[in-house]
Parts: structure tokens; sequence; C-alpha cells
């Protein structure tokens, strides 16, 4: 049992446009997009749940309601599927349901930026830790992200954010953090700079999109001061917190495939896809005759 106060309720902000998968969010939120067949939004609740968290805090905003329609009961379908028989389906459907009064959901009437999104959660986490998880970063590995970052919590206390390593020349697309003391589960925070030159840059160590936060963080929220894009970012408040309290990070050993972009959603899908034993090994080679194909097309031009 961790001796700091346990983490117990996830934020997961949903309420983005998903403008950059057009036409095909249009009329479905882009964390419904499959990847295989399980919606994005799907491997951040299991993320979480499976790292020990009790209840889903979802901050969403209008044309939404398909997140709150997937994360409930459907009657009709399961009966469908039990007269014919298929049990398979039916079980999986209950495996993935949410247990009555795990999950809240709360509107972010004004895409006003992330950190906007997790101030509007602050009634529903009230005076606790909280973990929050961006949905579009979907985590691959033997491990989810967010259970690296409770054993750090379980260590350290605080607020634990966790990194990932990119190409020292790609630090100005990421946010970046300095390295300082070494702990068993990670390193403690010596500084967060928001896309810094790379001559500059303190490491390649990036945020990657999982976050334990203490409370304090909704007190500096509070002030909707805004930031880069006429925003309010979350990294703003974090630098703030970071004044008054210890920041430490987990270096995830696994891979978060970036889903808000159109390449990370494709290289997801053929990541998580290759796990399956029913897909794996005729994919691999339907993929090196697409690859072998498009190179000789290539050459031939």
């Amino acid at each position: 049992m961790t001796k700091f106060q346990p983490v117990r309720k996830a934020v997961i902000p949903v309420a983005g446009n998903g403008t950059r998968f057009l036409p095909a969010t249009k009329s479905m939120p882009k964390e419904m997009l499959t990847i295989v067949d399980r919606p994005v939004v799907q491997y951040a609740v299991d993320e979480a749940m499976a790292a020990g968290i009790e209840h889903i805090i979802f901050v969403t905003s209008r044309n939404k309601t398909a997140i709150e329609d997937y994360f409930d009961t459907t009657p009709d379908l399961t009966s469908s599927l039990t007269r014919a028989g298929k049990t398979a389906q039916v079980d999986l459907l209950e495996k993935m349901l949410p247990i009555a009064g795990t999950v809240s959901y709360t509107r972010q009437q004004s895409p006003l930026g992330l950190g906007h999104a997790v101030w509007c959660a602050r009634e529903l986490v009230g005076n606790e830790p909280f973990a929050l998880l961006l949905p579009d970063m979907v985590s691959f590995g033997p491990q989810g992200c967010m259970a690296g970052l409770m054993d750090l919590y379980d260590e350290v206390g605080g607020n634990v954010i966790a990194v990932e390593e990119c190409a020292p020349h790609e630090t100005s697309s990421y946010g970046i953090v300095g390295i300082g003391n070494k702990v068993e589960h990670g390193f403690e925070v010596s500084d967060m700079v928001e896309k810094p030159d790379p001559a500059v840059a303190p490491s390649n160590y990036y945020l990657n999109g999982r976050y334990i936060l203490q409370p304090e963080i909704f007190g500096l929220l509070a002030s909707q001061e805004r930031g880069a894009g006429n925003e309010i970012q979350l990294t703003d408040s974090m630098q703030r917190l970071a004044e008054q309290q210890a920041f430490h990070a987990h270096p995830y050993g696994g891979r978060t495939f970036d889903c808000g972009s159109k390449r990370g959603f494709i290289e997801a899908n053929v990541a998580f896809a290759m796990l399956r034993a029913e897909l794996g090994e005729d994919l691999a080679q339907s993929i090196q005759d697409l690859v072998a194909g498009h190179q000789q097309a290539v050459r031939a031009a």
C-alpha cells in the first residue's frame, strides 16, 4: 500500500473536434475511430483500469454522446447476439462495460485548451491527486504507461509525468524535461521547456500524454491565463506548480502512438493488428507485398 494519498480517479479529455481526420469526424468523435476493432478511447480506459484507477472522468463537448453510449449497456444488441448464440461477443461486451457509478462526464463548453479541459473536471476530482490520460496518445508495450507512473508515484509521491525519448533534432516539436536526480523508477524533473530548439534543449525526453497531478494544479488553472495558441495551457500551470512541488518523470519502456495524427493512427492499427494471432502472419506478408509494390512503382515512375 502506498504511503501517499492513493490515485483513484483519472481524467480523460475527449472534447476536441478532430479536424485532422475530417471528413471521418464530421459526425463521429475522433476518439471513436477504431484501432483494429476497438475505439481509441477504449485503450486509454483499459490502461487506466489496469493501473488501478477506480473512477473515470470524461471531459466532453457537444456531439460526443457516442462516447457515453459506448460505455453504456446495449440491451437490444445483447438480446440479438444471445438469440443468435454469439455468446463470445456477449461476454466481450459485458467485460468492457464499466461498473455502475464508476464513470462520470462533464462538459467543456468552449475549446479553450487542455488546461481548461482539466480545470473543468475540478469538482469531480475534488481535493485528491488524479491521473490524466490524453486518449490520442496510445501506449503500446508489455505494460501500460500509467502502471509505470503508479509505481513511481508509490515511490516518490507528488507529481509524476511519463516521458519517452525522441530524436534530438525533434525537441522543437514537444514539451521537453530536464533530467535531475535518479530514483528507482525514473528521475527528478529539473526543468520543463515547451518545444525548445535542439541546441538548448535540456534533454530529448518528451512528455507523452500521461500524468499524475496533485489537486493544487486546479488553483493555478483557475487564473485562466492564456498561453500558446491563445489557449489555457496545462504545461504553463505545471511549470508554476513545479516551483512549489516536486515533479518526477517515468521513462516509458514501450512506445506511444500519436493517434491524433494520421500517420500515428495508421501505425497503431498495424502494430496492434500484428499482435493478433488471427491477423499477424498474413498481415505481415501483405505489408511486405505492399511495400515491394510501392518501391517498384517508385522506381518505374
